[in-house]
């Protein structure tokens, strides 16, 4: 027989409450629900992406205010559409032009942007160059002063809240050439040069595809920019064709940024 004194009997109760306690405690830690499973535990969203700014207008010493072509010594052409339009078509003629691996310049309308902001950011992703088109596309030669300046800075201001640069460049609304005025006011709000052209394909006339595609590669040369528009389905239906054209003849559609780099 064993004989257990008054003093094991209390070390023996303590030693169980030791145990139980332990027990308890250990399952709390090893599970939020106690019953030893691992606690479950959230995903972590991934970080987004800050967009990168747009290009701001650069500074081209050997080219004119402005500008109606570029070098003449390389294979190169600028493809330069007015934008504005219907969104498909002008995300056809993007999506068309990056399969052939050609990029474009796109002279955004201020308005449109309003109505379609996120083609600002498409036109940027896909490698092509974005510039500033005046805010309502009215006849920008014939306005006040006020007038002029705030059609090239209301487009500028909504090309900055949208990209973080004003656009690469600025092209005068309903004119092949800017007024003297009209270039002041745009070297004023941050641009070096008016970007002009040197072959009007007339593709907002709605001559048809062929006579648009006829007219581009008539006149196209070494160094040519070429006005275009977003919103003509001809246009679309020309730039295959186009584009084909250009490549046989070791022509390479590049922004105009790359074109008088």
């Amino acid at each position: 027989m064993v004989c257990v004194t008054t003093t094991d009997r209390r070390g023996a109760l303590r030693a169980g409450a030791g145990l139980v306690t332990g027990g308890v405690l250990a399952a709390g830690c090893g599970s939020a629900t106690g019953f030893g499973r691992p606690a479950p535990t959230r995903p972590t969203a991934p970080a987004k992406a800050t967009p990168r700014a747009a290009p701001a207008p650069r500074a081209f010493p050997r080219q004119p205010a402005q500008i109606t072509h570029g070098p003449r010594d390389h294979p190169r052409i600028a493809l330069t559409f007015h934008g504005q339009g219907a969104p498909a078509l002008a995300r056809a003629l993007l999506t068309e032009a990056e399969r052939r691996g050609a990029r474009v310049t796109v002279l955004a309308v201020g308005s449109w942007l309003d109505e379609h902001p996120q083609l600002a950011r498409r036109i940027l992703d896909g490698g092509h160059d974005l510039g500033n088109h005046t805010q309502r596309h009215i006849s920008i030669n014939t306005l006040s002063e006020a007038e002029a300046r705030a059609e090239i800075t209301g487009c500028a201001d909504r090309l900055k809240r949208l990209t973080g640069s004003i656009g690469s460049w600025f092209r005068p609304s309903r004119a092949v050439t800017a007024s003297p005025l009209v270039e002041r006011l745009a070297r004023a709000a941050g641009y070096p040069h008016v970007l002009s052209y040197d072959i009007d394909s007339l593709d907002h006339t709605r001559p048809g595809a062929a006579a648009v595609t006829r007219t581009v590669l008539t006149e196209v040369t070494a160094g040519s920019v070429v006005s275009l528009h977003f919103g003509y389905p001809d246009t679309v239906a020309a730039l295959p064709d186009v584009l084909q054209e250009l490549d046989r003849r070791g022509l390479h559609a590049v922004t105009t940024t790359e074109l008088l780099s």
